[in-house]
């Protein structure tokens, strides 16, 4: 019984310990030119061009080409959504 309860006793002291440890901010995953999604996923950043480019979702109000892969918060800071492709 003493060993079971000393047991418990080191597995709660470790717990805590962990618990209790900061957060590590992760690296950015996604290189320039590239955003995280919601997903996790690197997306490129909307980019202006004069025909749309291969892989954009939407055409955005200022004229710039989304590749959003989610329409919440596509195009937000270009305006917003002109048209969906």
């Amino acid at each position: 019984m003493k060993k079971v309860l000393a047991v418990m006793l080191a597995a709660s002291v470790v717990s805590i310990g962990l618990l209790g440890a900061p957060a590590q901010a992760a690296a950015p995953a996604c290189r320039s030119g590239y955003y995280e999604n919601s997903s996790g996923n690197c997306v490129k950043r909307p980019t202006a061009a004069a025909r749309q480019p291969a892989g954009a979702t939407a055409k955005c109000r200022d004229g710039t080409w989304s590749f959003s892969q989610h329409h919440s918060g596509t195009c937000s800071g270009h305006k917003g959504v002109a048209r969906w492709l």
